[in-house]
């Protein structure tokens, strides 16, 4: 009897003991299905927000991810006069495979377009990135309201103004005819024209982004430093930190988000420059210096005609800003950040 019974008690205590674990785990899992609502659950609580965005989900899907399929047209050899219908062009152009990516990387022109594009996107990142930043520090520093109001006017109305105008501006003053050249003919001294100077065309451009862009890229940043406590400037100030040190120790930390996320988007936007800024200055200076991606792809589709090449130089811009933003967003995963999308 004893022998029977210490069996039987030890496989109910196993059976408990299971019995339990798995009460356990079911619980467990049961609770985690309880704290995330299920999808019908969601969509009824969140419909009113779907509602507002579904509007931009329909406009995105239009205009940027059906127009995903044409990129086909860079296998091709693609006459869009074959029929007045797209569709019917795409169709019945002839297939040529890769031969149109060979021609391009096979294109001194193309990898110059690629050369200015990189030089001008570190000049940009350099010269012009960190200048909002330090406009926005610079605004939240003063006291007087009215002041910060009609500064932050002032860094703003460039960017309202087409390129046009601003080149126009900066033409009347850094032209052949303009403002610098005047005085320096009044004075004895040469004049210059450093609008058609190819040398300098490339600081120009950055000069004419940071003057039209920079003060309205200061509004994310006003926004992060609004967030930020004033209890933590009064705790560091109380603990003997000065202003710079405030800024460095409250300031940058609150900002480094918000930097880190603009970076991984602009990083992914290295090889678009400008389109519109660089094509009204091209012939100015000649496409030795002005050339880049987005008007080589513009000057051999529309210009020249030659649509499947055109696509091709497009895709492989398109795949490398790809790769650029993966990249960098996982830069900003080890930094500790969280980037443009969660892990």
């Amino acid at each position: 009897m004893s022998h029977s019974t210490v069996p039987r008690s030890g496989t109910g205590a196993d059976t408990t003991a299971r019995t339990a674990k798995a009460s356990g785990g079911a619980t467990g899992t049961r609770k985690a299905h309880e704290g995330r609502p299920i999808l019908r659950i969601r969509l009824r609580r969140d419909r009113v927000l779907l509602l507002m965005t579904l509007p931009a989900v329909v406009l995105v899907l239009l205009f940027n991810y059906i127009p995903i399929l044409g990129n086909v047209v860079a296998f091709q050899d693609y006459d869009p006069y074959i029929s007045d219908n797209g569709v019917v062009s795409i169709l019945h152009s002839p297939w040529v495979g890769p031969e149109n990516f060979r021609a391009i990387f096979a294109d001194s022109a193309f990898w110059n377009a690629v050369r200015n594009t990189l030089v001008l996107f570190f000049l940009q990142l350099v010269l012009y990135f960190p200048v909002p930043i330090l406009l926005a520090l610079l605004i939240n520093s003063v006291v007087r309201p009215r002041v910060r109001a009609v500064a932050q006017a002032v860094l703003y109305l460039p960017h309202f103004f087409s390129w046009v105008l601003v080149i126009a501006v900066f033409q009347q003053l850094l032209g052949g005819a303009g403002l610098l050249s005047q005085l320096l003919r009044q004075h004895g001294y040469d004049g210059l024209d450093i609008m058609t100077d190819p040398t300098t065309f490339k600081f120009l451009v950055t000069a004419q982004s940071v003057w039209k862009d920079a003060g309205w890229g200061i509004i994310v940043f006003l926004a992060a430093l609004a967030s930020v406590s004033p209890d933590l400037y009064e705790a560091a100030a109380m603990d003997g930190a000065g202003r710079w040190r405030r800024i460095w120790h409250v300031t940058l930390p609150a900002l480094r988000p918000v930097i880190a996320l603009l970076l991984v988007l602009r990083v992914g936007d290295a090889l678009t420059v400008g389109f519109e800024q660089i094509l009204l200055q091209r012939d100015a200076v000649g496409p030795g210096a002005a050339e880049v991606l987005d008007t080589f792809v513009w000057w051999n589709g529309v210009r020249n005609q030659d649509f499947g090449y055109a696509a091709a130089a497009g895709l492989i811009k398109g795949v490398v800003s790809l790769g650029l933003v993966l990249a960098a967003n996982k830069v900003a995963h080890l930094m500790g950040e969280q980037g443009v999308y969660r892990k």
